[in-house]
């Protein structure tokens, strides 16, 4: 997603109140430190400290919908599954794309109007109302939950949906768990927020 232009930075007092409610909430995972354990010549003295590792990030390829889910669930029951597992497949919870539709209908508002203001292609959007089994990205989500102005328990509910949530581990989440529990929707303001803390924009 672009940044809008015209808009003005963050102002001073927006990025005091979101760098103290980062430290109030990110929880940090505590550093640990590794052993060398190569003896081979020329490596450093048994029992030294070797640099730390490098921090590795977790690369998650897009999840994408599984067309033949309901059938496979399906062939399941029809193959002599138990009554339990039958009855678990009947009663679906909402996906994310019935919540998505019905939140939109909710808030009177139109679909172009809707994914629009979260900056979703038109494409995408129809893929997802055409698939009710599609799983989004955990930031395309967001952007949804952003545009319909969503509360902070319906965003979770939300990202539920499509298998994600909010973490305290997770300095993005924090940011956007802050906006969010402020009433401040504005994509545009909550990407520049991101981009000031080293974080990946929606």
């Amino acid at each position: 997603m672009i940044f809008n232009k015209h808009k003005k930075p963050l102002d001073a007092q927006t990025l005091l109140e979101l760098k103290r409610y980062i430290d109030e909430n990110l929880i940090k995972e505590p550093k640990i430190a590794y052993e060398s354990e190569d003896r081979s010549v020329g490596s450093a003295p048994f029992g030294a400290r070797s640099a730390p590792r490098a921090e590795r990030k977790a690369s998650f390829p897009e999840p994408e919908v599984c067309a033949d889910n309901a059938q496979m669930f399906k062939n399941l029951a029809s193959a002599g599954a138990s009554d339990a597992l039958r009855h678990e497949v009947e009663t679906l919870d909402e996906s994310f794309s019935q919540m998505l539709l019905r939140k939109i209908d909710e808030r009177g508002i139109s679909d172009s109007e809707c994914y629009k203001k979260a900056g979703v292609d038109r494409r995408l959007f129809s893929k997802i109302r055409s698939q009710p089994l599609y799983r989004p990205t955990k930031s395309t989500a967001i952007a949804f939950a952003l545009a319909l102005e969503l509360s902070l328990e319906e965003t979770r509910e939300l990202l539920m949906k499509a298998g994600f949530a909010l973490s305290r581990s997770s300095k993005f989440d924090v940011i956007i768990e802050f906006f969010i529990r402020n009433g401040r929707y504005d994509i545009f303001e909550v990407n520049e927020a991101l981009y000031e803390f080293d974080q990946p924009v929606l």
